[in-house]
């Protein structure tokens, strides 16, 4: 990216399921569904959204290799969209484990996502 315009945060939670996918996704949509970008289209090159490049950046507290990067790409309406996971977030039990929320255990993944836009 040549040029950061716009930076959103968020956090996203699974409580039950201990799904990551799913605390990443929610990350993402608190991080962007709360913010309007109303003159974007005078930055972009060709004053074209299709220009605005995206990177999300999601902060996991288990392995990084279960995060489906395609199911967040999916939450960036416009854009070419990169994804990066790095260590972060944090791992906290819930209190409870709950078979029928296909509970593995009583932890819950909370998620940080930085979401980086620009051209």
């Amino acid at each position: 990216m040549e040029k950061i315009i716009f930076i959103e945060t968020g956090t996203g939670t699974d409580v039950h399921g201990q799904n990551i996918t799913k605390a990443c996704v929610r990350a993402v949509e608190n991080a962007i569904h709360f913010n309007s970008m109303p003159g974007i289209k005078d930055y972009l090159p060709d004053h074209d959204l299709h220009n605005m490049k995206v990177n999300v950046r999601l902060a996991v507290p288990c392995d990084k290799e279960l995060v489906d990067i395609e199911r967040v790409k999916e939450e960036i309406p416009y854009g070419t969209v990169t994804v990066e996971v790095i260590d972060g977030g944090m791992a906290t039990t819930s209190g409870i484990l709950l078979e029928d929320k296909d509970d593995k255990n009583d932890l819950m993944y909370i998620v940080n996502a930085a979401v980086e836009v620009g051209y």
